[in-house]
């Protein structure tokens, strides 16, 4: 079973699982798939995070975050008055350094079963053939063209100035080509090779950053997966440079500390919900970087022992500002996201970004793809919100080299008795993290059904700014007057990622696509 936000993608991945694939494979496959049909978000001029668990009890997180080019500086997008620029989110300076292919190649060549080429031979078809244009496709490119038609990526997406025609055969001749020098030569096509020499001197066309030295240089990073414990079940995710796997190991930890979840939608469950984010995101703002530049206290994060002293900071009957909670815990986008178990229950779940939809609107016109704009993700000027809002310290400041902090969160959860029941992440911002949480304790506390936990109404807390947001008709009236009366600063809206997942149920596996969202799960 694959569930990701495009059906096309996970066809492509279950493709691969009947030639004999396993879930990497699958999970490999949908990846290039998604830059083909999904290029507002899937890519190759970006990066992500994949945690892997094998059937035979083996683990992996492949980290292909994208890097500052070694040009950057730590100031570099701050202006005379102190503020900082828009050169961040959007043009040729805001790109990353890409790790999507070295990524994909290296779990594929790790844990795989095919060769690359039957791996990326769904995706090659996609762009050499076509897709058909639909609305939602249209939709996406419509709501973008201001990012999209200021480079060269307008001929192909905005041709006479608007979206291809909903019907039309969408074909991609450059980005297949790209796609065929990578099945037959590795992630070496793209960062010694032709693909290399495009993306520079696409830079150097538009006055951007990154150089041939910069991406021969580049290597995803295979890290060990954090683990984490929630009612007996078991949590696998993602370590730093995501920030996601400590936010959700520690937010999960505080929720344990009570014998029982509030009833569901109550003003119990908003309180206690919202205060763990709170104090979860305080700590990923303060402490949470790359781990080659940043020295991080994980351990003591994701403890049992932290989470009781986290609790004992949450009142009983009131909020409490962020302001006065940062000075006792600080010591202690768009993107998508796909989830895949294959037949012997392998699990691979995998979330990607170019950041902004369709990245930083720089289109590498000789290789087929947008670049990102992740340099946003850094803390341009620590204590400065970045396009997310997230206010950040200085272990997140620009640096030649460096990862940027993610919020994207992967993850998979075992049952009590070891077997995968739960494949699951998001996409948009910071909000990836709280909707990850809220699906996992909606699965395990309230036992609901994959598609009720996904459209379930949310909550979203990231510290700064102070305010509590909900799903606007989610929640009863009484509950947020209770609320407002208590010292939350409610906001109506901006609560909820975008979900994808797949869940163990008694005659297999079920997948769904979050309903705010497109997609499809395809299984067989």
């Amino acid at each position: 079973m694959i569930a990701s936000n495009s059906e096309l993608a996970s066809a492509a991945g279950v493709e691969v699982l009947q030639q004999g694939g396993n879930a990497v494979d699958a999970a490999v496959a949908v990846g290039f798939a998604l830059a083909v049909a999904h290029p507002e978000a899937g890519n190759l001029g970006g990066g992500g995070f994949m945690v892997i668990r094998m059937a035979d009890g083996r683990t992996a997180a492949f980290d292909y975050r994208e890097v500052a080019p070694l040009a950057a500086t730590r100031d570099m997008y701050l202006q005379p008055d102190g503020s900082a620029s828009r050169e961040s989110i959007i043009g040729p300076k805001a790109s990353g350094v890409p790790g999507a292919v070295a990524g994909l190649t290296a779990a594929s060549q790790a844990l795989g079963r095919l060769p690359l080429r039957s791996v990326i031979a769904p995706a090659l078809r996609l762009a050499r053939d076509g897709f058909v244009v639909d609305s939602a496709f249209a939709r996406s490119i419509t709501g973008s063209r201001a990012r999209i038609a200021p480079y060269a990526g307008a001929a192909l997406f905005l041709p006479d100035g608007s979206p291809p025609p909903i019907g039309s055969r969408f074909v991609q001749p450059v980005l297949a080509h790209t796609l065929e020098q990578i099945a037959d030569h590795g992630a070496d096509a793209f960062y010694r090779g032709p693909i290399a020499t495009a993306i520079a001197e696409e830079m150097q066309r538009d006055g951007g950053l990154i150089t041939s030295a910069d991406l021969a240089r580049y290597e995803a990073v295979r890290r060990a997966p954090l683990q984490g414990s929630y009612r007996g079940y078991t949590v696998l995710a993602m370590p730093p440079a995501s920030s996601g796997g400590v936010t959700v190991i520690e937010t999960l930890n505080v929720l344990e500390t009570f014998d029982q979840m509030p009833l569901f939608g109550s003003t119990g469950y908003v309180h206690l919900m919202g205060d763990a984010f709170q104090r979860a995101f305080i700590d990923r703002n303060g402490t949470l970087g790359d781990p080659s530049f940043v020295v991080m206290p994980i351990d003591r994060l994701t403890s049992k022992a932290y989470a009781k002293q986290v609790r004992a900071t949450i009142a009983t009957d009131r909020a409490t500002p962020t302001g006065r909670l940062v000075p006792q815990l600080t010591e202690g986008s768009q993107t998508t996201h796909y989830s895949v178990v294959d037949a012997d229950g392998n699990a691979v779940a995998t979330t990607t970004t170019l950041n902004a939809l369709y990245g930083s609107g720089v289109y590498v016109r000789d290789a087929g793809f947008f670049l990102n704009d992740e340099m946003d993700d850094f803390a341009t000027r620590p204590g400065l919100p970045n396009m997310f809002g997230l206010v950040e310290g200085p272990q997140n400041a620009i640096a030649p080299g460096k990862r940027m902090l993610s919020s994207m969160s992967p993850t998979i959860v075992l049952d009590p008795a070891g077997k995968v029941f739960l494949v699951v992440g998001a996409r948009g911002g910071p909000r990836i993290i709280t909707s990850t949480i809220q699906v996992i304790v909606n699965a395990i506390d309230y036992h609901m059904g994959l598609m009720d936990a996904l459209a379930a109404p949310r909550l979203h807390d990231q510290a700064r700014p102070d305010s509590l947001h909900y799903d606007p008709s989610g929640f009863a009236g009484p509950v947020l007057d209770s609320l407002t009366a208590m010292g939350y600063p409610m906001a109506a809206g901006g609560a909820a990622g975008t979900c994808t997942a797949v869940m163990r149920i008694p005659l297999g596996w079920a997948g769904a696509v979050d309903p705010r969202a497109t997609g499809g799960a395809v299984g067989y």
